[in-house]
């Protein structure tokens, strides 16, 4: 009895299948079938009974479809499909059709070759779903004998094997081909427009996206929402703002639905004009959102500065990524709110969100602003130990943290382990040796930066400057400076004039150092002034602080340290009563000294004290 009820019961829905036509019933009882061999069908009879059923090709048709959809079972619908005697085309395009959206889409290629070879000729939709494994190898070559296989029986004139056909050419990077097909269809869908527009999208050709468009407005073709996300994004790369106001009105006019890639699209476009309450505007009434639309608007925010909002809807996100807090903790540092950003990083942490490269970059620059080595060194080996991508931006941000934290050591550490350098991170160490005092050591490692060849920048040449001045090479560091147009095709900036200024300046040579300002190129500013009046007060050179003081205040006459710095000259001087003059000048222009401030910290808070 036992054996007898569960077999008659799956005879009996067979049956009633059979002559209703129901093949969802079938389904959930026949994904029963092999625990029901292996448990109840024990006689001749049973086991001929379901041997029966199991290598029907139509009734177990729909089985194989519906495992064949899911990639979970897609090993089941095979092991059903080795069973049918002998497979119809029906069943032979269920099993294409699933390996063709699989992760493996060349098992379609193989069951079509194993189909063809049992002499099964293959239809319209075969040919559908093996173009679409071939897109997605991508594999060309195959997709061309299928194209071959489709004109000999006549399919190539469907709409919808012409339009896999033009998905599949652009897919293997053979748009001319997509292009060839779309011109010889003598009827085309919107899909048709779409597939060959996305093409032109993939591969950065925007102006054929932009001429696709107009011609099927010409052909009366209404575009939908995947026409115009390509096509905003076309105008967006070209930087064709007005030809994107006008698609943006075309959406308007022509009711095209905003779903949510459109409206992210719109968004984004209207972020990188810093239209953020247009951008607002498209984010309130889009019906549905995702995180990528969260994110967008908060990069608008914070693009024109306005971190309020911007945290405000961080705040306000049903869920974050990485991208989210990112976004946040680079526009912090961006903008000089360096505590803000460290601080945002700590909650990131907590809320075990795992840093990308680009999230620590930024907090590593904050902490090279603040000085915070505690944090920058967790974050090292936050690094180390996780496993994030330390690129050449990362590498380049530990150094910079840890030269302007005054641990070199650990900033040539670094640099020495980095696989790829550039010249940023030969300029940072060369910087950050000669600001610690570790001047030989900045001159030695750039002449092993030319040695093996790294083209030196502006900013190197600061570095090597300010390390002469620091031991006294006037020589050196003025052949350094001779060296940069002639030997490297550097132009000198201001910057450069400064730190030969400061260098003839260190050394005692002041008048030489007026003499070279007189014969810069360009107009010297303030700072390469204030070094000299600087230098004047230290060696006591009264007459030339005057010249130099009457120079800064035509340049500058409300910045208080011009005042006082010559004050201070005449004070050294004992030229007590033109030191108070001074002082009675600055009063009487109304000119504020600002408060000097300094900062420390205490536990986990910083404390800002004002002297």
């Amino acid at each position: 009895m036992l054996a007898s009820r569960p077999s008659a019961r799956f005879f009996f829905s067979i049956q009633a299948v059979q002559e209703n036509g129901g093949p969802r019933r079938l389904v959930d009882n026949i994904r029963s079938v092999p625990q029901l061999s292996r448990n109840y069908f024990q006689s001749p009879s049973q086991k001929a009974l379901f041997r029966g059923i199991h290598t029907n090709p139509s009734l177990m048709s729909e089985v194989i479809r519906s495992y064949s959809l899911s990639s979970t079972n897609l090993h089941k619908a095979h092991l059903a499909f080795n069973q049918i005697e002998p497979p119809t085309l029906v069943v032979w395009n269920h099993k294409i059709r699933g390996f063709s959206q699989s992760d493996n889409p060349v098992e379609a290629i193989h069951m079509y070759t194993r189909m063809h070879h049992q002499g099964i000729t293959g239809n319209n939709l075969t040919l559908i779903f093996l173009f679409k494994a071939c897109a997605r190898i991508p594999d060309v070559v195959f997709g061309q004998k299928i194209h071959v296989h489709a004109l000999k029986l006549g399919f190539e004139s469907y709409l919808y094997v012409s339009n896999a056909l033009i998905h599949m050419y652009w897919m293997c990077g053979q748009l001319g081909f997509a292009q060839k097909m779309f011109d010889e269809m003598l009827d085309r869908d919107l899909v048709s427009w779409n597939s060959l527009i996305c093409g032109y999208s993939q591969y950065n050709e925007y102006k054929e996206v932009l001429r696709l468009f107009y011609a099927m407005r010409e052909a009366n073709i209404k575009a939908d929402a995947v026409t115009m996300v390509k096509v905003i994004l076309a105008c967006s790369h070209l930087g064709d703002w007005e030809v994107a106001d006008s698609m943006i009105e075309y959406i308007k006019e022509n009711n095209v639905e905003i779903d949510v890639y459109l409206g992210n699209t719109l968004i984004d476009i209207y972020r990188r004009r810093s239209l953020v309450d247009l951008a607002q505007g498209v984010f309130d009434r889009m019906q549905e959102r995702n995180i990528v639309s969260w994110n967008a608007l908060i990069m608008g925010y914070a693009k024109v500065g306005n971190l309020t909002v911007a945290q405000k809807l961080f705040d306000n996100m049903p869920k974050r990524d990485v991208i989210s807090w990112t976004t946040m903790i680079t526009s912090y540092s961006q903008t000089s709110q360096f505590a803000d950003a460290v601080k945002l990083f700590q909650e990131m942490m907590a809320a075990k969100v795992r840093p990308d490269k680009f999230t620590v970059t930024s907090v590593l620059s904050a902490c090279a602003r603040l000085g915070k080595l505690d944090v920058g060194w967790a974050v090292h080996d936050y690094i180390c130990k996780h496993g994030v991508e330390a690129d050449i931006y990362v590498g380049n941000s530990l150094i910079d943290m840890y030269c302007k934290c005054g641990l070199v050591e650990k900033a040539l550490e670094v640099f020495q382990d980095m696989k790829d350098k550039d010249s940023v991170s030969w300029t940072s160490v060369i910087s950050g040796l000669a600001v610690n005092g570790f001047a030989d050591s900045a001159l030695n490692l750039f002449s092993q930066m030319l040695r093996e060849g790294v083209r030196p920048t502006h900013g190197t040449f600061v570095g090597i400057l300010l390390a002469c001045a620091h031991v006294g090479f006037v020589n050196e560091g003025l052949e350094y400076f001779e060296s940069m147009e002639k030997v490297h095709g550097l132009v000198p900036e201001m910057k450069h004039y400064g730190c030969v200024v400061d260098l003839l300046s260190r050394s005692g040579n002041i008048d030489k150092a007026y003499e070279f300002i007189k014969k810069m190129p360009i107009a010297p500013d303030v700072v390469v002034w204030r070094i000299l009046l600087s230098a004047c007060k230290l060696h006591g050179n009264v007459a030339l602080a005057e010249i130099v003081t009457r120079k800064l205040l035509e340049l500058d006459p409300c910045d208080s340290g011009n005042y006082v710095l010559l004050s201070n000259t005449y004070a050294g001087a004992d030229r007590w009563d033109d030191a108070i003059k001074m002082r009675e000048l600055m009063e009487d222009g109304d000119v504020q000294k600002p408060s000097g401030s300094s900062s420390i910290e205490v536990g986990c808070h910083g404390i800002k004290l004002l002297l």
